[in-house]
């Protein structure tokens, strides 16, 4: 029996010690698994898994197993953000082709010279015989007739050829072009969107403006060749946003002695075969109600058998493009 006892006793004191041992070990687990929670910052998941090792005791053991740490997200304030350029958007941000050179501004400057001489030869020539009435109505004719001879060379270029057309190519290129960049004619410098007019004003009206004497001729020319090579500064004008243009030349729009942003923006639109003047728009409803450019049109076909581009169904070539520039980041 007093053997028995100490037996009894020593299996009490193993027993107690065991459990402070579960305990121990509990506690600890629990701490870990805390000290873990917070240095994890992504959600875990915690298993409980207990295991007998008598039976008289049971010490559970907790577990953790958080998922992989994915890298962190980094921006560097320094790198332009741009959006994306997809197919069917161009950016023109410091576009060079849009700019000035001296080229152009020695062309624009001596276009401005070609249309000043018979100009300024026709008002001393009415000054010296009295006589305004010529010039003053061959002056508002060669108004009237530029915007109709802006019309059919407007057609004309929008229609038939291509950039390989000799002559003529590069303007070709460029109108047909502008029905998928319009926009692109805003930011044109003045000089580099009137070069070519002016160019060809030069070899075309300087001979008359030197040899002519009549006023009323000079009156014409001076008018009519100056409406035409500023055409494509009025034709700017017409797709300029209201907020942004002149209000001299909100007015002049309004009046009806510049095309207006209203009737240009119907050329632009399906089918795109009308509107095609670009001085007043004097001459649009006149020509497009009478069918005269379908007649043309025609006409070209069965003679040469040349299809017009706005007989085809619009395409890519006709459907404008999105407007995109790159957004510099703020520093």
């Amino acid at each position: 029996m007093s053997s028995i006892l100490p037996q009894n006793h020593a299996i009490r004191s193993s027993q107690r010690a065991l459990d402070k041992i579960g305990t121990i070990q509990r506690r600890s687990s629990t701490n870990r698994a805390i000290s873990i929670s917070r240095h994890v910052l992504l959600p875990a998941r915690v298993y409980c898994i207990s295991s007998s090792s008598s039976s008289s005791t049971n010490i559970a053991t907790i577990t953790t197993k958080p998922p992989p740490v994915s890298e962190p997200l980094t921006y560097d304030p320094l790198t332009p953000i741009t959006k994306i350029k997809t197919s069917n958007t161009r950016s023109i941000l410091n576009d060079p082709s849009l700019k000035s050179t001296w080229a152009h501004r020695a062309w624009m400057a001596s276009g401005c010279t070609t249309v000043l001489i018979p100009l300024a030869r026709s008002v001393g020539g009415a000054l010296d015989s009295h006589m305004w009435a010529g010039p003053l109505i061959a002056g508002c004719i060669g108004y009237i007739l530029a915007d109709l001879a802006s019309g059919i060379y407007h057609w004309g270029i929008d229609n038939y050829g291509s950039a390989k057309t000799p002559v003529f190519g590069s303007q070709i290129d460029a109108f047909q072009g502008h029905h998928k960049w319009p926009w692109t004619i805003t930011r044109r410098e003045f000089s580099n969107n009137l070069h070519s007019l002016a160019r060809a004003v030069t070899f075309t009206v300087l001979p008359i403006g030197l040899f002519c004497k009549d006023p009323t001729t000079l009156a014409f020319v001076g008018v009519c060749s100056g409406c035409i090579m500023f055409s494509q500064q009025f034709h700017s004008w017409a797709h300029g946003t209201k907020s942004k243009l002149p209000s001299i030349v909100l007015a002049l729009q309004d009046a009806g002695i510049l095309v207006s942003r209203e009737q240009h923006a119907a050329h632009h639109r399906v089918p795109y075969n009308n509107n095609y003047c670009i001085v007043s728009g004097l001459w649009n409803a006149i020509l497009d109600e009478s069918k005269f450019f379908e007649l043309l049109e025609m006409i070209f076909f069965f003679k040469f058998g040349v299809r017009p581009r706005s007989w085809s169904e619009p395409n890519s070539e006709w459907i404008e493009e999105t407007e995109i520039q790159s957004i510099p980041a703020s520093h």
